[in-house]
């Protein structure tokens, strides 16, 4: 009994999976503290011993994936991680404006969590996001439907499978500001100035072809709705200016 309990114990302490980086800060001369969204941790930060050397510069960069090991003495800790790359997609993110805006709206996504609160769906998505910021024919529909899964984690999910006056599931065209709901074109017609334009993409219906700038801008204008109204405002916090600068340059582009 008591080597169970003891090996208990150690595998609190130590642990390896994968993360993507959010972001890290200076620790003492030559060290930094990493923070990762891992697949099965959550949002966690530890501690990366030489983290500033030449050699793992290039690797501890936000919008890589690395595989970690994390060791502590306790497991509140802030512990340790050893190192090691998997995705180093840094640098060509880094080459685009956009896709920089993007890796930082990301991380602020994602330090909306909880630290250490698995959601390995997000995770999943968040990947998805991170390896396509620098493609500008997919990138924004997938951080809007990132927003989207965001809100649901929180939550606050929105539920667009039917129609919230009449049940009815074919024709969805808005969203209603206050539920959250999706409407119908009958229903809604009346109230179409006081409703958002729900997108096709976020319904996973329409054609295969890339949603139209106008489909994006409703899309955007959906979740920063409720990620303002149930999420930053109730918390105090101000919309990032890394999502306005994305959208931002998208409007740019769009026009």
């Amino acid at each position: 009994m008591t080597f169970d309990l003891g090996c208990a114990i150690l595998a609190a302490m130590q642990w390896t999976d994968d993360g993507l980086i959010l972001g890290l800060r200076r620790h003492g001369e030559t060290s930094v503290v990493l923070e990762l969204f891992t697949r099965a941790h959550g949002r966690h930060l530890g501690l990366v011993r030489g983290g500033r050397s030449r050699r793992l510069q290039a690797t501890l960069q936000p919008g890589n994936s690395v595989s970690v090991t994390w060791r502590a003495r306790l497991d509140d800790h802030l512990g340790a991680f050893a190192v090691e790359p998997l995705a180093g997609r840094a640098g060509r993110l880094m080459a685009r404006a956009d896709a920089l805006h993007g890796v930082g709206h990301l991380g602020q996504l994602l330090r909306l969590l909880p630290e250490r609160d698995s959601h390995e769906a997000l995770y999943e998505i968040a990947e998805i996001v991170a390896e396509n910021l620098d493609d500008p024919a997919v990138a924004p529909a997938l951080i809007v439907k990132l927003e989207v899964a965001m809100l649901a984690e929180l939550g606050f999910g929105l539920d667009l499978s039917a129609c919230a006056a009449t049940g009815d599931t074919e024709d969805l065209i808005y969203v209603s500001p206050k539920s959250g709901r999706a409407v119908s074109r009958a229903a809604g017609g009346p109230y179409a100035d006081k409703l958002f334009a729900l997108p096709p993409f976020l319904l996973g219906s329409g054609p295969n072809a890339s949603p139209t700038p106008q489909d994006l801008a409703a899309g955007f204008a959906i979740t920063g709705h409720f990620l303002n109204a149930r999420v930053w405002e109730p918390r105090g916090i101000k919309p990032p200016d890394s999502r306005a600068a994305y959208l931002a340059l998208l409007g740019r582009a769009a026009a």
